[in-house]
């Protein structure tokens, strides 16, 4: 699944050949989507400059003058460029004309969305209940260990709460919580101040890193190979159940939390 890291590699990599760009024509091929794509979205934003393009959580927002365009890749959508005149794919689903180039919707399993909003998208029912993004300054010790009092969820569960904050997925999880020496099945309610300061520090440092390597995967987003353009990244604990520690060489463990694969090291956390 497209985590947080991909999504703005995803914006990076399109928005520079989109941006202030009047959409010439809308192919909407199959609109059945997680949610049905708007049937009016070639009149919407045909003849229409895009203006800019931003991030929130998991949802790209290319911003009209009239509205928004929010697009989710789900579990296995992807965002490219393409020329003019490619021919479409089996799960190439909408493809957004600009004269030149093409922003290409793909999307195998169908989970992703294509939807406009007029307002304020933050409002949007989608949004409006989501934290903060984790690179703000509002995402800091004082404010994880604040939110966190007399929770018995873990503390795995509770970074990866979307009301808490934004963009912390399975993989981002996993590694902070090991950079940050703390077991990710322990109370989040019994992890101290200071843990928390040194985890939400981490967690800006391993999301950043990721978008950091993704970058170099920019030109995956232009072309016709109908490749995501996801990166690969140096793991601690993640996808290593079993392994040595690459801090101590002690086994690595194995559990599920919340249905998800948790994978710590019982001698570096505590």
């Amino acid at each position: 699944m497209p985590e947080l890291p991909e999504v703005v590699v995803t914006l990076k990599g399109v928005l520079p050949h989109i941006k202030e760009k009047r959409v010439s024509a809308v192919e909407v091929r199959d609109s059945r989507l997680r949610w049905p794509v708007p049937e009016n979205l070639p009149e919407l934003i045909s003849n229409h400059v895009l203006v800019a393009g931003r991030q929130r959580a998991k949802y790209l927002l290319f911003q009209f003058e009239h509205g928004h365009l929010m697009i989710h890749l789900g579990m296995s959508g992807n965002l490219r460029i393409v020329p003019a005149g490619t021919a479409p794919g089996k799960h190439d689903h909408v493809d957004i004309n600009f004269d030149d180039v093409v922003l290409r919707f793909t999307d195998p399993r169908r989970f992703g969305s294509v939807l406009w909003i007029e307002g304020e998208p933050e409002q949007h029912k989608l949004l409006h209940h989501l934290g903060p993004e984790p690179f703000e300054e509002t995402i800091n010790g004082d404010y994880l260990f604040r939110l966190s009092r007399d929770k018995k969820t873990s503390v795995k569960q509770f970074i990866m709460d979307n009301q808490i904050v934004v963009g912390v997925g399975n993989i981002y999880a996993n590694e902070s919580l090991f950079l940050s020496g703390i077991r990710p099945k322990k109370a989040a309610g019994r992890v101290s101040l200071k843990a928390y300061e040194l985890l939400a520090d981490n967690i800006k440092l391993v999301l950043g890193r990721a978008i950091e390597q993704g970058g170099t995967t920019l030109k995956d987003f232009v072309g016709n190979d109908g490749k995501p353009g996801y990166f690969k990244q140096q793991l601690y604990v993640y996808g290593r159940g079993g392994e040595d520690c690459l801090n101590c060489q002690t086994k690595l463990k194995e559990i599920r939390l919340g249905q998800r694969s948790t994978v710590y090291c019982p001698k570096c956390q505590k």
